[in-house]
C-alpha cells in the first residue's frame, strides 16, 4: 500500500504580524495534487492542522476543504489533533468528518480506547490497520495532584510510562494471526530526534520527549508529527517525521519543506521518499550594514535583518525602506555590549524603573519620551494590579 504522511501545517499561522493565508492555500493545494498524482492509499496527517487553539473561520474553511480535497483523491484520509489543535473542536467537526468519509482524531475519548484504531482495505485487497495517537498533554496525563508529588524527572518518566502502556494496548491487535499493514501515527517528540526551529518549546522538550522503544516492532511504519524537520528516528520499526509543509518561522528557514511516500506491505520493508513542496515564500537571515543591505536582492523572501549598525530611533524604518519584505529588524547580537555576570547579579531587588533604565543605557538609547512612557505604562498596570 502507498501512504502519504504529512503533518504540521499551521494553518493561521502568523509570520511577525505578516497573515500567511495565499501561502498555506498554495501549500495545501500543492498537497492535494501531490496526492492526485501519486495516489495513495492513505493520507495521515500527523497533527497541528491549526497554528491556534481558536483557529479563524477562514482557516477552519482552509483545513476542511483541504481534508475534503484530499479524501476525494481516493485516499483514505486520518487527521489528528496536535498540541496546537484544539482537541476538543476537533472532534465536534467529527460529524462532518465521518459523513465526509474522513477520520479525525482530535482528543482521547473517555470511554472506549478502542476509537483510536482504525482499519481499512485497500483497492487492492491489502488490509492495514492504524493506532491514532493525538498529542496527550503531561497535565492531562497525569494528575494535578500526583505532579506536585514527584520530581521533574519522575514526571517526565511517568508520562514515557503511560504513552508506551497506551501505544501497547492499542498495538495488542497487531500481533493477531490476520496478516495486515501496521500502522501508527502519533504527535509527539522522541528522544534524540532533531526540532525543527519553530516548535513550541514547553511541548517539545519540558517532560514531553518519549524513547523510541515505545513503539512495536511489529509496526510496519509510524508516522510522526510535532518536530518540524524531515526525519528518520532510530526504532524497532520504521518511524518518521514528515516536517511542516513549510517554514512557519525564520528559525526553519534551512529545512526542506516535503511531504512523505510511503510504499509498505506486510511482506516489503518501507520505503520512503520526500517530494518537495515549494509553494511558499523563502525564509531568509540577511546582516550587514545598511550600505551592505542596500545591495540584498531578495524580493520574493521574507526576510529577518540583522542590523550591524548602534541602535538608534528610525533605524528599523531606515531598513525596511531598502528592504520592504523584511518582516524582522534586529540588532545584530554581535553589535550589542555583552553583559557581564557581576551587571546580572545587581538585577536583584531593584526596581522595574532601575532594569529599564539599564536596558536603555546599555543600547546607548537616547531617543526621547522613552522612560516617561514606561513610567506611565508601568503606573498604569501597577494601579490595576
Amino acid at each position: 500500500m502507498r501512504i502519504l504522511h504529512t503533518s504540521d501545517w499551521h494553518v493561521g499561522k502568523v509570520l511577525k504580524g505578516r497573515n500567511r493565508n495565499e501561502e498555506h492555500i498554495k501549500v495545501l493545494a500543492q498537497v492535494v495534487e501531490i496526492a492526485r498524482a501519486e495516489r495513495p492509499d492513505l493520507v495521515i496527517v500527523a497533527g497541528d492542522l491549526y497554528d491556534t487553539a481558536a483557529p479563524t473561520a477562514e482557516a477552519t474553511r482552509l483545513v476542511t476543504r483541504a481534508l475534503s480535497a484530499l479524501r476525494k483523491t481516493g485516499a483514505r484520509v486520518v487527521a489528528i489533533g496536535g498540541n496546537h489543535d484544539n482537541g476538543a473542536s476537533l472532534d465536534a467537526l467529527r460529524p462532518w468528518a465521518d459523513a465526509a468519509g474522513i477520520e479525525l482524531r482530535g482528543s482521547y475519548p473517555k470511554g472506549d480506547l478502542n476509537d483510536l484504531l482504525i482499519e481499512g482495505t485497500t483497492e487492492s485487497g491489502e488490509r492495514w490497520r492504524l493506532v491514532a495517537l493525538p498529542f496527550l498533554s503531561q497535565r492531562w496525563a497525569i494528575r494535578a495532584a500526583e505532579m506536585y508529588d514527584l520530581t521533574a524527572a519522575e514526571a517526565n518518566q511517568t508520562y514515557a510510562d503511560l504513552m508506551a502502556r497506551l501505544i501497547a494496548k492499542l498495538s495488542e491487535s497487531f500481533a493477531g494471526e490476520e496478516k495486515a499493514v501496521n500502522l501508527i501515527t502519533a504527535h509527539l517528540t522522541i528522544v534524540g530526534a532533531s526540532t525543527g526551529g519553530g516548535e513550541r518549546e514547553a511541548h517539545t522538550i519540558m517532560g514531553y520527549a518519549v524513547p523510541a522503544t515505545v513503539f512495536p516492532p511489529n509496526a510496519h511504519y509510524v508516522a510522526l508529527g510535532h518536530l518540524h524537520r524531515t526525519q528518520s528516528v532510530i526504532s524497532p520499526c520504521p518511524t518518521r517525521y514528515s516536517g511542516s509543509p513549510l517554514a512557519v518561522d525564520f528559525g526553519e528557514e534551512e529545512n526542506v519543506s516535503s511531504v512523505s511516500i510511503v510504499d509498505v506491505s506486510t511482506e516489503k520493508a518501507a520505503h520512503v521518499r520526500e517530494v518537495p513542496v515549494t509553494s511558499a515564500i523563502t525564509l531568509r537571515t540577511v546582516r550587514g550594514t545598511l550600505e551592505q543591505l542596500a545591495t540584498v536582492n531578495l524580493p520574493g523572501a521574507w526576510l529577518r535583518v540583522l542590523v550591524r549598525e548602534a541602535p538608534r530611533p528610525g533605524l528599523r524604518e531606515d531598513v525596511q525602506e531598502l528592504l520592504p519584505n523584511a518582516l524582522e529588524v534586529r540588532i545584530d547580537p554581535d553589535m550589542l555590549p555583552s553583559r557581564s555576570g557581576a551587571r546580572s547579579a545587581e538585577r536583584a531587588g531593584r526596581s522595574p524603573r532601575e532594569l529599564f533604565g539599564d536596558y536603555l543605557d546599555s543600547r546607548e538609547n537616547a531617543e526621547e519620551g522613552v522612560r516617561e512612557l514606561f513610567d506611565e505604562l508601568y503606573d498604569e498596570v501597577s494601579s490595576n494590579q
